[in-house]
């Protein structure tokens, strides 16, 4: 299965971005695809349950901290990564790494069943065969295998993760749309500046400080009281 490692000339080609290109990534990262999203929190039902997020303003700070210290960072290491495996054994051995950086079982579950759900999808309709990745490791591959430019797919995948968890805090907190979306159009130009950051990174530079958050994922666990399934 080649995976198409980045060269000077493919990448070159890869940095022009077509129509065709954004329709398909606005597809796959839509709230109708079929992963599942929307019954994931990342933790933030803990949050708001502990009331470390009860506005508009803390749940921008809260999801700021996600995208730049932790998880967001990380996936778009890991997209890129898969993105530029030369073959399946790359691949699996990215998403290997993956599984090991998921910070609770239920971080674990939620990147494993959207990847699944995201992986078997892409397959039925693009025409590759499905392979058990985790979700940012899906999208890495799908976008190689389309030759989609990784460095926007990584800025709309940041997108609707922050979207998702927008979402999510809308119903909990409850905050109204309007507000929900003032706070995804602050978090929209991070998304972008991250996607760039990690241009150069590799799997060594996988680390998180985003420790509140992770322990809101692992808390989250033994919550009496769910709506979310992490």
């Amino acid at each position: 299965m080649a995976m198409g490692a980045p060269t000077a000339t493919n990448m070159s080609q890869r940095r022009m971005t077509t129509n065709a290109e954004i329709l398909t990534l606005a597809q796959w990262l839509s709230p109708a695809f079929p992963v599942g999203a929307f019954v994931y929190s990342h933790g933030l039902e803990t949050a708001i349950q502990d009331e470390r997020i009860k506005s508009a303003k803390t749940l921008e700070v809260w999801l700021s901290d996600v995208l730049q210290y932790g998880t967001g960072k990380n996936d778009c290491i890991l997209l890129r990564a898969a993105f530029a495996s030369p073959d399946a054994d790359a691949l699996l051995k990215v998403d290997v790494t993956a599984r090991a950086f998921a910070a609770s079982a239920e971080r674990l579950k939620e990147t494993q069943l959207q990847g699944a759900a995201f992986a078997a999808t892409t397959a039925a309709i693009w025409g590759e065969p499905a392979m058990d990745l985790t979700y940012p490791v899906a999208v890495g591959a799908a976008a190689a295998r389309l030759k989609i430019n990784v460095d926007l797919t990584c800025a709309m995948y940041l997108q609707a993760f922050a979207s998702n968890l927008v979402s999510a805090a809308v119903r909990l907190v409850p905050l109204g749309q309007t507000e929900g979306q003032a706070v995804l159009a602050q978090l929209t130009p991070l998304c972008g500046d991250i996607a760039a950051a990690t241009q150069t990174k590799t799997l060594d530079d996988l680390q998180s400080t985003a420790f509140v958050s992770d322990i809101a994922a692992m808390h989250h666990e033994t919550l009496s009281h769910r709506i979310f399934r992490s």
